[in-house]
Order: C-alpha cells, then sequence, then structure tokens
C-alpha cells in the first residue's frame, strides 16, 4: 500500500477552519503522556514527553512490547477496562494506578482508534481522592429542586464553579443557525459578565462540534503550554494517530489565538448532548492555568450527563403538555370539519380554531387560485407569487420559515404581516395551501464583538492568513425580517392537521364521487321513466279528451272540462314533487294517484289503515310506485273491466315499519308477463334503493298481489294539523265558471319558443278582451316589437330555449311595463335583479290563472 498525502499539509486559516483536522494534529498537551499500542499490544507510537515520566528515551519504544515499560500488573488492570468499552467510541477510566509498580500512581483512560489502542496516563495525587457518585449525587439534588428550566440553568453553572474553581462558568446554548447564547452564568466578582452576549456560529467550526459529541469534556489546562509531537507522526502507512478520543489532544493554533484574545488562560468544556445533537456547552474560562485531575473531570462529565436529561425530560414535559393541548384542539375541529365541510374553501370557516392550534397572525387559505382567510394576512395581489414559490417544495411536507424574505425576496414587501410563513399542503394539483402568517419581530440581539467585523490578515508560518477575531465586546444588531420561530411542536401540529385534512378531503371525495354514481343511475332511471310516462301522459290526455266528450254540450264547455282536469292533474304533480311539501298522509298520496288517472274508476280502490304521514321525499317514489299499480291494473288487472276492484291496506308492524298491502280481485286471470318492462321495474326496486325499505310482487291467478315495507325514518303518525291540497276529482269539480272579465283596449307582449302554447296563450288573453297580442319568439324580437308598438301588458317565458327572457326585465321596468313570468319548471327559480317579485305562472296554466296575474300585474 501506498502511503497518502498527509492531511497536516494543507495550510489552515479561518478561510477553511471548518476543514482543519483538529483531531489529526499529531500533538498533545504536557500534562501526561500517551503510548500507541498494537491489538497484539506492541508499541506504535509514544508522546515525546514520555521519558520525564518514566525515564526512558522516546525514539526506542515504538515496536516494542508494552511489558517493555509497564509491569505485567498495570497491564492486566488496563486489559480488564478496555474489556467494558461498550464501543469503538466509548473510552474507560482507571484512576489512582500504580502503572510503573513503584508506588507513582497515575490516571489513566483508554480507549480504541482505528487498529490502535490509546492509553493516556497523568500524575495523580491520591491523598485528594473525589467520589464521583457522591459528589454528582449531591449536585443532581440540588439541581432537581429547581422550579423551572432557568433557575435550572442557574443553579448548574453555580454547581459546576464550585467544585472546579473556575473563575468563569457559562451554560452556551446553540441556536437552529449554529450561533450561541450565553443563557447562564457564574463569574467571579471583579469580571465582566458575559450573560445574554452571542456568539456567532463562525467561533466554533463545524468539525469541534462533532468533537463536542463524541468527546464530552474537554480540558485546556494551559493556553500557554507548548504541545508535545507524537513519536513518530505517522504509521508505516503515512497517516497521523486519530485523537478523537483522546484526553490530552492538543489545541487547534487558531483555537489557541482566539483564547488568547480572550484573556483566557485555561478552558475546559462539558456538552449537552439531547437526542443526539449537540444542545449546548458548559464553557469554563480561568485566566491562569488550571489542571483539573482526570476523576473531578469524569464526575463533570457525568454531571454534564444527567443535566442533560433533566433538561431533555423537562423540555419533553413541556413539549408533551402543549401538545396534548394542541391534540384536543385538533381532535375538536377535525370532528367540527367532518360535521359540517364539504369544501377546502370552507376551512377558512374555521380559521379561529386553527390559530389556537398554532399561533399565528394571520390565516390563508388558499384553493383554487383564491384566498380566504382572517387577520394580518399578505394581501390576494401577493399571495400568488407566494405560491409558485411554495409549489418548488415538496408537496407533502410542511413548509417553514420564520424569515421568508431571505429565500423569497418578494416578501420583504409584506414582512410587517407576514415575516415568516408555515405552509401545510393539501392537495396537489392544484397545489392548495393552508397558510399561517407570523408578523416582523423586531428584536435586538447583543453580540460579544460585531460578527460581521472583518478579520485582520497577517502572514503566518504557512504564508497570509486571516487572525481569530480580537474584540468580545458587546455590540448590538438590530435583526429584522424575522418572526418568531416555529417550535417543533408547531411543525409537529402542522404535520398532523396535514394528514387529517388530507384524510377528510379523501373521505370527501369518496362521498362525492360515490353520490355523482348514485345521481347518475337515479338520472338513467328518471329519463327511463321521462320516457315512459310521457308516452303515459300522451295516452292519459287522450283518454281525458275521449272520456269529457260526452259531458259537454258546447265546444266552449269541453273545452273548459278538458282543460279543468289537465289542470287537476297539474296541481297533483306538484303536490307530489315539490321538495318543500309538507309530510302528507299515504291514503292522499295514494288517492291522487288514483284520482289523476282513472277518476271513472276511483270508487272501485278501496284504502284502509291508520293515519301514516309520509315525508316529503318520498312522494315522488311512493307515486311512480302507485302510478305503475294502478296503469297496469287499468290495462291488464282488476280496473281492466267493469268488475274488477283492489284493496289498499297498510299497517305498523312489530319492527314499526308500515307495512302496505296491495290486493287486487275480481279482474281477468293474471298471467306472469313475458318480458320484464321498466314499469315491473319500478314496482319492484323503487321503494328498496330509494327509502331503503321492501317489496315483493307476486302475480297470482286472481289478481296482483304486491307488499311493501316502508322504515320508519320515511314516515310518522303526527296528526298535527296541516293544509291539504284539493284531490284531482274534487279539483276538476270545482273548476270556477265565471265569466272572464274584459280587457279591452289593452296589447299584450307574448314572448314564447313554443307556437302551439303561444296560440293557445294569444286566444285565452284575446278571450278575455285584449285588443292585441303580439308574438315573439327570442328577446330580439321583443325588443323590436317593443320599440315599435303600444305595449301594456307582457308575458315572458323564462326559457326560450337558446337563452333566456331575462334580459327583457330592464327593458320593460325602463318602460313601466308590468309583466309575468310563464315556466314549466316545478322548482323555485332564481330571478333577476329587477323582478324578485315578479309573479311566475306555471305550465300549462288555465286562462283563469293567466286572468287573475294579468289583472294583479296592471293593479301593480
Amino acid at each position: 500500500m501506498t502511503a497518502e498525502p498527509h492531511p497536516l499539509d494543507e495550510p489552515v486559516d479561518l478561510s477553511n477552519c471548518d476543514r482543519e483536522p483538529i483531531h489529526l494534529l499529531g500533538t498533545v498537551q504536557p500534562f501526561g503522556f500517551l503510548v500507541a499500542v498494537s491489538m497484539d499490544w506492541l508499541i506504535q507510537h509514544v508522546s515525546a514527553n514520555i521519558g520525564d515520566y518514566l525515564d526512558v528515551s522516546p525514539d526506542h519504544l515504538p515496536g516494542e512490547p508494552l511489558s517493555a515499560i509497564f509491569p505485567t500488573a498495570a497491564i492486566h488492570s488496563i486489559r480488564g477496562r478496555l474489556q467494558v468499552i461498550a464501543s469503538h467510541d466509548g473510552s474507560e477510566r482507571l484512576f489512582g494506578c500504580d502503572l510503573l509498580g513503584k508506588n507513582t500512581f497515575f490516571d489513566i483512560a483508554v480507549h480504541v482508534s482505528g487498529a490502535s489502542i490509546i492509553i493516556e496516563a497523568e500524575p495523580t495525587d491520591t491523598t485528594q481522592t473525589v467520589n464521583p457518585g457522591a459528589l454528582v449525587k449531591s449536585m443532581i439534588a440540588r439541581i432537581q429542586k429547581t422550579g423551572d428550566l432557568t433557575q435550572l440553568f442557574r443553579e448548574s453553572v453555580r454547581q459546576l464553579r464550585g467544585i472546579t474553581g473556575f473563575d468563569r462558568v457559562m451554560l452556551y446554548r446553540f441556536a437552529e443557525s449554529g450561533s450561541g447564547e450565553v443563557i447562564a452564568e457564574s463569574v467571579r466578582s471583579g469580571r465582566e459578565p458575559f450573560l445574554g452576549l452571542n456568539y456567532p456560529a463562525t467561533d466554533i467550526p463545524r468539525q469541534a462540534r462533532q468533537l463536542y459529541i463524541r468527546n464530552q469534556t474537554r480540558i485546556i489546562a494551559d493556553v500557554g503550554a507548548t504541545p508535545v509531537p507524537i513519536v513518530p507522526a505517522s504509521d508505516p502507512y503515512g497517516q497521523p494517530i486519530d485523537l478523537s478520543l483522546s484526553v490530552l489532544r492538543s489545541v487547534s493554533p487558531i483555537h489557541i489565538e482566539y483564547l488568547r484574545n480572550m484573556g483566557v488562560a485555561a478552558s475546559f468544556s462539558i456538552s449537552v448532548v439531547i437526542d443526539g445533537k449537540l444542545w449546548g456547552l458548559f464553557a469554563l474560562h480561568h485566566y491562569a492555568p488550571r489542571q483539573l485531575s482526570m476523576e473531578l473531570r469524569a464526575a463533570t462529565e457525568l454531571f454534564g450527563q444527567m443535566v442533560a436529561l433533566i433538561i431533555e425530560g423537562r423540555i419533553y414535559k413541556e413539549r408533551r403538555t402543549t401538545e396534548e393541548a394542541v391534540r384536543q384542539l385538533h381532535d375538536r375541529l377535525i370532528g367540527k370539519i367532518v360535521a359540517t365541510t364539504n369544501s377546502m374553501e370552507a376551512l377558512a370557516d374555521f380559521s379561529d380554531e386553527l390559530r389556537e392550534i398554532i399561533a399565528c397572525d394571520g390565516l390563508v387559505v388558499w384553493s383554487k387560485g383564491e384566498a380566504h382567510g382572517s387577520g394580518r394576512a399578505p394581501t390576494a395581489d401577493e399571495l400568488p407569487g407566494l405560491a409558485r414559490f411554495l409549489n418548488r417544495a415538496a408537496a407533502s411536507r410542511v413548509y417553514a420559515s420564520s424569515e421568508l424574505a431571505a429565500v423569497y425576496p418578494p416578501a420583504a414587501d409584506f414582512a410587517d404581516r407576514g415575516a415568516g410563513v408555515l405552509a401545510i399542503p393539501i392537495s396537489r394539483s392544484p397545489r392548495d395551501y393552508i397558510l399561517f402568517f407570523r408578523q416582523e419581530l423586531v428584536s435586538t440581539v447583543k453580540w460579544a464583538g460585531d460578527p460581521k467585523a472583518a478579520k485582520e490578515m497577517k502572514i503566518g508560518p504557512n504564508g497570509p492568513r486571516l487572525t481569530p477575531r480580537k474584540s468580545f465586546e458587546a455590540w448590538q444588531e438590530t435583526v429584522r425580517g424575522r418572526s418568531r420561530a416555529w417550535t417543533d411542536s408547531d411543525l409537529k401540529a402542522a404535520e398532523a392537521l396535514r394528514v387529517s385534512i388530507l384524510e377528510i378531503l379523501l373521505r370527501f371525495n369518496e362521498e362525492t364521487e360515490r353520490q355523482q354514481s348514485l345521481a347518475t343511475q337515479r338520472q338513467e332511471l328518471l329519463i327511463a321513466e321521462l320516457n315512459h310516462r310521457v308516452r303515459n301522459i300522451l295516452s292519459l290526455i287522450r283518454a281525458i279528451v275521449t272520456q269529457s266528450k260526452p259531458g259537454a254540450n258546447t265546444v266552449d264547455g269541453f273545452a273548459r272540462i278538458i282543460g279543468g282536469r289537465i289542470q287537476a292533474l297539474a296541481r297533483a304533480h306538484d303536490q307530489i314533487t315539490s321538495d318543500n311539501a309538507a309530510a302528507t298522509r299515504l291514503a292522499d298520496v295514494i288517492t291522487t294517484e288514483v284520482s289523476a288517472y282513472i277518476a271513472n274508476k276511483a270508487s272501485r280502490v278501496r284504502l284502509s289503515g291508520p293515519d301514516v304521514f309520509v315525508e316529503a321525499k318520498t312522494f315522488s317514489t311512493l307515486a311512480l310506485v302507485f302510478h305503475e299499480l294502478v296503469t297496469n291494473s287499468a290495462k291488464y288487472g282488476a280496473l281492466s273491466d267493469s268488475s274488477g276492484s283492489i284493496d289498499v291496506t297498510w299497517s305498523i308492524d312489530a319492527d314499526e315499519a308500515c307495512a302496505i298491502a296491495w290486493r287486487e280481485h275480481g279482474g281477468p286471470p293474471v298471467q306472469p308477463p313475458s318480458r320484464r318492462g321498466f314499469g315491473s321495474t319500478i314496482i319492484e326496486r323503487s321503494i328498496p334503493h330509494d327509502l331503503h325499505g321492501e317489496a315483493r310482487v307476486r302475480y297470482a291467478l286472481g289478481g296482483l298481489e304486491a307488499d311493501f315495507l316502508l322504515p320508519p325514518t320515511v314516515f310518522h303518525l303526527d296528526r298535527t294539523a296541516r293544509r291539504r291540497e284539493p284531490d284531482i276529482l274534487d279539483a276538476i269539480e270545482a273548476l270556477p265558471r265565471t265569466e272572464a272579465p274584459s280587457l279591452a283596449g289593452t296589447n299584450a307582449l307574448l314572448v314564447e319558443d313554443n307556437m302551439l302554447i303561444s296560440l293557445d296563450a294569444e286566444q285565452m288573453l284575446a278571450g278575455c278582451g285584449m285588443e292585441q297580442v303580439f308574438m315573439a319568439a327570442s328577446v330580439a324580437e321583443a325588443r323590436k316589437i317593443l320599440a315599435e308598438e303600444r305595449i301594456d301588458f307582457a308575458l315572458l317565458d323564462v326559457n326560450l330555449g337558446s337563452e333566456t327572457s331575462f334580459p327583457l326585465v330592464a327593458n320593460l321596468n325602463e318602460r313601466r311595463i308590468p309583466f309575468v313570468f310563464a315556466t314549466g319548471y316545478g322548482e323555485q327559480i332564481d330571478l333577476p335583479r329587477g323582478a324578485e317579485h315578479i309573479r311566475t305562472i306555471k305550465k300549462p296554466f288555465s286562462t283563469d290563472q293567466l286572468l287573475a296575474a294579468v289583472q294583479e300585474a296592471l293593479a301593480r
């Protein structure tokens, strides 16, 4: 194997100090010595000062067995400590060891580095022993009595200063940016306090942070001491020894200069590692050289680990309390959303609840390119650009920034409303978001020296280099463009919201698809039924014309009878299909169908049962079923001749369902149908499909038998008084017989796209005395007539095929011409502005209805 370039061959200065190999410097501090041996205990390296402790020459030791310098008992003790090392990333201590067998006692640290075993020894005073367990127990007992984290931090530094004797002990906490703040301090009287000062991230290079995690205590006993080299400097392959876990490892020249610039002569650090990350440091400074025994350093290391656990526990407890409260708010919010919301836009209605879960100054739901929100937030014009910026982030991740302008410069324009943003993506295409905004929080940061000050250039051993900063005087900086930081709890709450909202939207989409599928099926059913019923209606009208003929003595009387019966049929249809209808007696629903279609045979249908009131939305289903039963009976069953009859009975069964029985008697013999028509499908499947009931049909020889079961959810037995429409037969017999009043001398405009209906309406108006009726089939024709003729009244069909008659409202209002709408739509129509209170009559309308509408309009 060829030798590789030595890592120390690269010049090091502040411009590349993040790459300085501080664990490969090849030197140790002089307050102890080092021996590196192979796995078979042959000496590989020694520190050049070993002769100061063992009276041997360092140049002759490499390659010799360890037994050449240490007695067997000492080697046995070292082997024993090596056995208990949990991994190659740990180290063990041996205190008060008679290393030379001459009552010369040393503290020993041992660890494994690559293929070497590193043994480090420091002279110890056995008359001043430390009981680490008792010491740490006493210190932790005081720590645990503190009330909050601030008191805990303060007590920790006080305890450390008490047992170490250092002039200054600080607890230094790292921020996400890498900079740090002194959050607690205990300092000797007369020294300038550093509490509250911030230090830039560049003061501690990245590789130093990693070593602080691996090797959690670091002593620099004398800043002015001369480092001791390792002999030989590298192994046979040209590689220096890795001293990452060494307790004697020497210090980077740059760091030594940094400490000198601060006036520090000795330092000691204890890492605070939480969840595998460097949370902070206990930084101890002394203004004269100071050495702590290895045993005391081990005790402080244990103290640091215990304090880290206590801090982690308290932080976790506070976070858990916060997250539990947020989880309860989250669960209540999701329950409300599931119960009331069916779109992303409607999430803005819950802005107050969302802002309780994640504290913010403003909230916006950005959906389909539109903003819905509340509080202090960017404007509708500023949001599209921000949405495009967020679209570049991952679709399935929460995005958070407390300094948005640093990554999205246009955000500087709305920093007072949204310096920080937390974005929860709630869809993929188009990308929609719930956006939480926090406004700019102007703050003053006190730095230990100006972090932006230029470094001094100096000529050193390797040429020009930047020197460490020399000024540590308090320097204040006003920070703008930043909001209060988003915490881990905020991010967890946001992620929980993202998952829950996506689940809700997925459920909404699935429900929407299901409803669309049901609607499609129902639409197909209704289209087929429409075709089926249109033919029946045409047949029915022909039958009405035929049956009305014998009772008429004049043409006008004949027309009046036919019109009255058709109008009664329309009223019955409105009663059955109206969405706003109140609950109606089951007997009335059946009677309406019987009366409308077989009025001359209605007496042959006998009804019997309690006062069952069916809900309005069941009318159409029941009407369809009984319509088919009635028409089938009239064609093929008991009502097809002059002798048959039908019994319809209903009762409430043990399960509180309404059982309906249809029994036909006395008609021709019944034969099962040779093919299954749409009418049979309606009878057998409508009630189970639409009402979740049951239906059974039997083609008995003596007459058709049908049984239906209505569930309790679609009817009730309430006898509350209500207004009832008269049945069909009553309506026909009660038609008005008064003569139409005269409208002599008036002109009417009739806007209707169907010629036959236009002629019928023209005849009605002319019969009431209208002088002239002008007909138009479009808005353009109507406007031409309005411009050329005198018009006193207008009848407007709502739907003109390719357009509506609504544009004529403005023309008529401008000329103060009264008008009435006519429509074939059964549901309520939305009238345009200017026509909110205009009367609407439904097609087909009678002369009396039209005349009443004209008179009301003219009077108005």
